[in-house]
C-alpha cells in the first residue's frame, strides 16, 4: 500500500453465516448412509428422538466447502506470515516434526495399553526430561502439565507442598511488575498473597527492594527472566541469595527461555523451580485451545513433590512410578500431551546443543535489529539493552492524536499481524515486538518498513491511521460491548 493512501487497493469481502447462504431444497449427499441414518430408533430410544427436524441450513457440498474455505482464508496464521507478538513468542513450526508426530506407531498408541508395549514412547519421555534438565540446570523434570500456565500453577503447588512439609506454609509471594500476567493468578489460586515489586529506572528488580520486602512469611519470588521488557535481570543471583537466606524459593517463569537457551542456565543462577513453554522455546504448536505442554523442572530437594506418575529407567525397561508420598498428585490425565512433547523432542534432537544456542542468538539478533531501526520513530521508556523482544510506546504519536491501537489497526492494512499492545502494563501505550529466530531479515525489514511508514503517516495524515483498518471485512469491533452483552445464539 502506498504511503498516505486512504483508499485501499483491496477490500476483503464479508463472509456471512452459513445460515445466510441456505437455500430451500439444497442438500449434500452421503454415498453410503449408515444404519443410524436409515433408522435412528434402531440405536437411540424413541423418547430421545426429535419430533421436529433440526433447523439446519440447507446447503450443497460446494456451498459448504467454499464457505469454510473462504473463512479459512481470512485467518492469519504463522504459515501465512510474520507474527511479531511480544511475550507470546509465535514461532514457525517446522513441518518435519508434524510428520514425525503422525507416524502410525505414535498415533496409534493408546494410553491404557501395558507399559511393556510402549517402551519406545516411554524412552522418549524419559530422554526429554533429561534434555530439559540439562538445558535449564534443573535436577528433575515432569512433563505432565498441559500448558505454560498449567506448568506455572504446578510449580507453585510444588512450592506450597515443600513449605507444608517444613511445617510452615507461609503467606506471600513476591512478584515483579514485569512478570507475566498469569503469575499473580497462579499465586492466588495456591492461597498466597501477591506482593508487587516495582521495577527500577532500568526496567529491572533492585535487590534492595527485595531485601526490604522479603521475610519469613515469603514463600517464593516469581520472576520472569528475561522479563517482559526483554531485559535480563542482571542481579538475579544476588536476589536468589536474599530469598534463600529467608528460607524462600525462587520460581522462574520460563516463557522467555528462548532468549538464553544454550547460553545461561536458570539452575546455575539460583532458580529452584521453573516451567518450560515448549511452543515458545522448542517450536511446537501454540495451543489456541488445543494441546500444549508446559513441563516443570525443579532442584533436587523439590523432586519428591513433582506430580505423579514419574518415569523410571530400570534394568527391565521404563515404567511409571505412582508411589510418591510427598507428590502433589496428578495434574493431568495420563502423562502430558505426548504428541506435543514428541515434536519438541525431535526439534531438540535435530538442533543439538550448538543449534539451540544459535536459535537464541538469532532471536536476540532479530529483536535488536528491529529495535535499532525503529528507535528513532517510536519512543522507548527503557533504553537498557534488551534480548529477544523490544518494547516501544505511542508517546511520539500522541502529539498527533494517534494511539497504540490505531497503529496496530493500520498495520493490518499492510498485510501484517499487529504486535502485542498495551503490555507490559508498566509501559503506557506499549508496543511489544518479538520476531523470534525463525524470521528472515526480509521478514523483519517488511515489518520495519511498515512501522516507519505508519510513523510518517501519523505525522502527515493522522486521520488515516485513526480510521484504520480499511482492507478487512470488519473495521473496529465493539469489543467491550461484546464482552458485556455476548450473543451466544443465532
Amino acid at each position: 500500500m502506498n504511503e498516505n493512501k486512504k483508499t485501499p487497493e483491496f477490500k476483503a469481502s464479508e463472509e456471512g453465516l452459513i445460515f445466510e447462504i441456505s437455500k430451500e431444497g439444497r442438500r449434500g449427499y452421503c454415498i453410503a448412509p449408515s444404519e443410524l441414518d436409515r433408522d435412528p430408533s434402531a440405536t437411540i430410544p424413541k423418547r430421545y428422538l426429535r419430533q421436529e427436524p433440526l433447523p439446519l441450513p440447507q446447503t450443497s457440498e460446494p456451498d459448504v466447502v467454499r464457505h469454510f474455505t473462504r473463512l479459512a482464508s481470512l485467518n492469519y496464521s504463522k504459515d501465512g506470515g510474520f507474527y511479531p507478538l511480544g511475550s507470546c513468542t509465535m514461532k514457525y513450526n517446522p513441518k518435519a516434526y508434524e510428520y514425525i508426530a503422525s507416524y502410525a506407531n505414535f498415533e496409534d498408541t493408546h494410553p491404557y495399553q501395558p507399559e511393556e508395549t510402549c517402551q519406545g514412547n516411554l524412552e522418549i519421555l524419559y530422554e526429554m526430561e533429561q534434555f530439559l534438565a540439562e538445558i535449564s540446570g534443573m535436577d528433575a523434570v515432569s512433563l505432565a502439565p498441559a500448558a505454560g500456565a498449567h506448568g506455572e500453577l504446578t510449580g507453585m503447588l510444588i512450592i506450597r507442598a515443600y513449605h507444608l512439609s517444613k511445617g510452615n506454609l507461609r503467606t506471600k509471594v513476591l512478584i515483579p511488575d514485569t512478570a507475566h500476567g498469569t503469575n499473580p493468578a497462579s499465586t492466588a489460586i495456591c492461597g498466597y498473597k501477591v506482593v508487587e515489586i516495582k521495577s527500577d529506572k532500568n526496567g529491572m528488580i533492585n535487590p534492595n527492594d527485595v531485601e526490604r520486602l522479603v521475610d519469613e512469611e515469603t514463600a517464593a519470588i516469581m520472576i520472569t527472566n528475561p522479563n517482559t521488557l526483554g531485559i535480563f535481570e542482571a542481579h538475579i543471583d544476588e536476589i536468589a541469595d536474599i530469598i534463600h537466606k529467608k528460607g524462600g524459593l525462587v520460581y522462574m517463569d520460563g516463557a522467555n527461555l528462548n532468549a538464553i537457551m544454550g547460553i545461561s542456565r536458570p539452575g546455575d543462577f539460583g532458580v529452584d523451580v521453573m516451567h518450560f513453554n515448549l511452543h515458545k522455546t522448542f517450536a511446537t504448536p501454540h495451543g489456541g485451545g488445543g494441546p500444549g505442554s508446559g513441563p516443570v523442572g525443579v532442584k533436587k530437594e523439590l523432586e519428591p513433590f513433582l506430580p505423579i506418575p514419574r518415569i523410571a529407567k530400570e534394568s527391565e525397561g521404563f515404567r511409571f512410578i505412582y508411589d510418591r508420598p510427598l507428590s502433589i498428585g496428578r495434574v493431568k490425565t495420563f502423562y502430558g500431551n505426548f504428541s506435543v512433547i514428541l515434536r519438541a523432542y525431535a526439534y531438540i534432537r535435530e538442533m543439538g546443543g550448538e543449534g539451540l544456542r544459535l536459535a537464541s542468538e538469532m532471536a536476540v539478533l532479530n529483536s535488536n535489529y528491529i529495535r535499532s531501526k525503529l528507535k528513532n520513530h517510536y519512543h522507548q521508556s527503557y533504553t537498557t539493552d534488551t534480548l529477544h523482544e523490544c518494547v516501544f510506546s505511542d508517546k511520539y504519536q500522541q502529539q498527533y492524536g494517534v494511539k497504540t491501537l490505531d497503529i496496530a489497526k493500520r498495520l493490518m492494512d499492510y498485510g501484517l499481524h499487529p504486535p502485542t499492545i498495551y503490555f507490559p502494563l508498566i509501559v503506557h501505550g506499549a508496543i511489544m515486538i518479538e520476531p523470534t529466530e525463525t524470521e528472515s531479515k526480509d521478514a523483519c525489514d517488511e515489518f520495519i518498513n511498515a512501522m516507519i511508514s505508519i510513523a510518517k503517516e501519523c505525522e502527515a495524515a493522522p486521520e488515516i491511521v485513526k480510521g484504520a483498518p480499511y482492507t478487512t471485512p470488519r473495521r473496529r469491533l465493539d469489543e467491550a460491548g461484546a464482552v458485556r452483552e455476548p450473543r451466544l445464539k443465532w
